[in-house]
């Protein structure tokens, strides 16, 4: 009884090929970087930086004389200062530094790699007689998930880029908030006190 080479098994073998792309395919993916550079987990917050208060302008709109001025500005500035808590003469303001932008890699590596992992596989796992063209197919898949794993990896970094971002501009509004309060009471008593604020 001759022993006749199955039909089947080169389809058998391109399937087993496509799996073991599809499973290692997923297998890879590169470590976001954070802050400065960084990997996540082993970087430091951004630092703060010194940024000065825009000054407050007070003309006087009734005639004040140059000590009633000082005097409305000092007492105007105590009642400020207790009413919100700030004291912009004594604390200085402190905003976060924005996050380093990382430009998303479209590159091509990821297709690239992906093509030359497939087309090796395809040609590992066949016989020598279909090497050729199971490497080919392999080729063609490990382009396909190349450029899928790329294009998740891009958009995963400008997701990620987009929340340090709002993170960012949330941690600045924070940090202004007792500053503005401060600027919007002071200039509320100089008002009251007839003064235009400019």
């Amino acid at each position: 009884m001759s022993s006749r080479p199955s039909v089947a098994r080169p389809a058998v073998q391109r399937l087993v090929s496509c799996l073991l792309l599809v499973a290692l395919g997923g297998c890879v993916v590169a470590p976001h970087r954070g802050y400065h550079g960084g990997y996540h987990g082993y970087s430091s917050p951004p630092a703060t930086t010194t940024v000065a208060s825009p000054p407050l302008y007070f003309y006087p709109e009734q005639g004040q004389a140059e000590p009633q001025q000082d005097r409305d500005r000092y007492e105007c500035y105590r009642w400020a200062s207790a009413q919100t808590g700030a004291d912009p003469g004594m604390t200085p303001l402190r905003v976060p530094r924005a996050p380093e932008p990382l430009p998303p890699q479209r590159d091509g590596a990821d297709v690239v790699g992906g093509a030359l992992t497939g087309a090796w596989l395809g040609a590992a796992v066949s016989r020598p007689r279909y090497a050729g063209e199971n490497a080919a197919i392999g080729a063609v898949f490990g382009l396909i998930l190349g450029a899928i794993a790329q294009e998740s990896r891009a958009q995963s970094v400008e997701r990620m880029q987009a929340r340090q971002q709002q993170a960012h501009q949330n941690a600045v509004a924070a940090a202004t908030a007792p500053h503005e309060n401060f600027r919007r009471a002071m200039s509320a008593c100089m008002q009251g006190r007839g003064y235009r604020a400019a």
